[in-house]
Order: structure tokens, then C-alpha cells, then sequence
């Protein structure tokens, strides 16, 4: 599926996006990668078999849109740009909740403006959107997070209603907690912790399938898809 096509990475430097990047990279993909760190992006880069480093700020429109003017046409598009920090009503800080939002959801709308018009002028395109279990419903500790991510996934299902029937794919892929730098500032214990390359796995073999929302693993993301239908407070009780 990939051998031969061009896919744009963005927020490829650290965890789920880089070893997605490998992944893609030895499923045949030339690759464009994108993140803020110019040079963790061109060691990723050295080490892999093609693949170009196109350093960006997803919360800066200008810098967006100069990317773009450098990109070329692209076969899809990945956006995990992620940031995040666990934090609680009671422990609000504007600052971190901002930024949460403007890089898990704000710079996805700044992304997918400049690609998607393309996408549809030409008929065809694959979008992958990079969710979170944390966005099936309010969790406790998540504020800025879950919102902005929940708020990525709705954009998914937008995209996918208003581009069905078209040659432009949509897909949305919802891990639950991944061993990064990000998950190190949880002080609580994350049941079914995937490595960063068995959840790259799986969100290729995601790509490769036609189903439009992924979210992994089983049985927690079960909890998350099927807590939606309960009662609230039974569901913040097994949380």
C-alpha cells in the first residue's frame, strides 16, 4: 500500500510519530517528516531509507504556511502532534491548557486547511488523525487534553461526512497510553502501556484497513467506547 507513495508526518520527532516513521519507512512510504526539534528530525531522518526533514510549528500560521510552500504533493498526511500535561480543574494552568489545545487540535485545523483543499481539487488523499482514548468522554486529570482531543476526533467525523463518495480517505486512530516522554508525568499506573513501536504497528495496520475509527488496545479501549453509554457516575466510579 505505502510502496511508492509520498506521506507527510507531522510531529514525527518523538514517540509515536517516530516510530511510525520507521515503520512507514520499511513499509516502502518516501517520507516527509515535520516537528519544531530541526535536529532530532534529521537524525530520524539519516537513519532511514527516504525521508526528508521539513521542520515546523504547528501553533504558528506563518510557519504552517511556509511548510506548505516546501512540501510538494503529498499522498497522505499524519497528524500526532501531541502535547500534553496532567492537570486537574483544581490545578489549572492557562498556560499548559492553551498550549495543549493549540498543538492536539488548533494546528490540526492549520494543517489540514493548507492539505485538504488540495485533497479535494484533485480527488484523492488519504488523512490520518491521530486521536486518544481520552477523547470518548470527560476523564478526571485531563483538562486541555481530553477536550483537544476530543475536539481532533469530531474534525475526523466532520471530514469523513462531508468526503464520502470521494477519493479522499479520513481515518481517526485512538491509542490508549503509549511509553513516551509525555506519559513519564503521570504519577498514576497506565493499565495496558504499549512501547511506542507496538503501537505504531498498529496504527499501520490501521492505515492499511478501511475502518474508519481505530482505537487500541483491547479490552481498555473498550471501556472508553462502551463507557459513553453509561450513566456518568458509574462510569467516573470505575475510573
Amino acid at each position: 500500500m505505502f510502496e511508492g507513495q509520498t506521506w507527510w508526518i507531522v510531529g514525527a520527532s518523538e514517540g509515536l510519530g517516530r516510530a511510525l516513521a520507521k515503520e512507514m519507512d520499511g513499509a516502502g512510504a518516501r517520507l516527509i517528516l515535520s516537528a519544531r526539534n530541526a535536529g532530532r528530525l534529521q537524525h530520524l531522518c539519516d537513519g532511514l531509507s527516504n525521508a526528508g526533514a521539513l521542520p515546523m510549528d504547528v501553533t504558528d500560521p506563518d510557519d504552517v504556511i511556509r511548510a506548505m510552500a516546501d512540501l510538494g504533493p503529498v499522498d497522505g498526511v499524519v497528524y500526532c502532534a501531541g502535547a500534553y500535561d496532567p492537570l486537574s480543574a483544581q490545578d489549572w494552568q492557562p498556560e499548559a491548557v492553551e498550549t495543549m489545545c493549540a498543538v492536539n487540535f488548533t494546528g490540526a485545523l492549520r494543517v489540514l486547511g493548507q492539505i485538504v483543499p488540495q485533497f479535494c481539487r484533485r480527488d484523492s488523499g488519504h488523512i490520518v488523525l491521530i486521536g486518544s482514548l481520552a477523547g470518548f468522554t470527560g476523564l478526571p486529570g485531563a483538562i486541555g487534553y481530553g477536550a483537544s482531543k476530543a475536539a481532533l476526533m469530531h474534525l475526523g467525523e466532520n471530514l469523513q461526512a462531508d468526503l464520502r463518495g470521494s477519493n479522499v480517505r479520513v481515518q481517526v486512530i485512538n491509542p490508549g497510553f503509549i511509553r513516551t516522554r509525555l506519559t513519564q508525568k503521570n504519577q498514576f499506573k497506565m493499565p495496558q502501556i504499549l512501547e511506542p513501536e507496538d503501537a505504531a504497528r498498529r496504527c499501520l495496520r490501521a492505515m492499511q484497513g478501511r475502518r474508519f475509527s481505530t482505537s487500541f488496545p483491547a479490552p481498555f479501549s473498550w471501556v472508553f467506547t462502551l463507557g459513553r453509554l453509561l450513566p456518568r457516575r458509574l462510569f467516573l466510579k470505575l475510573m
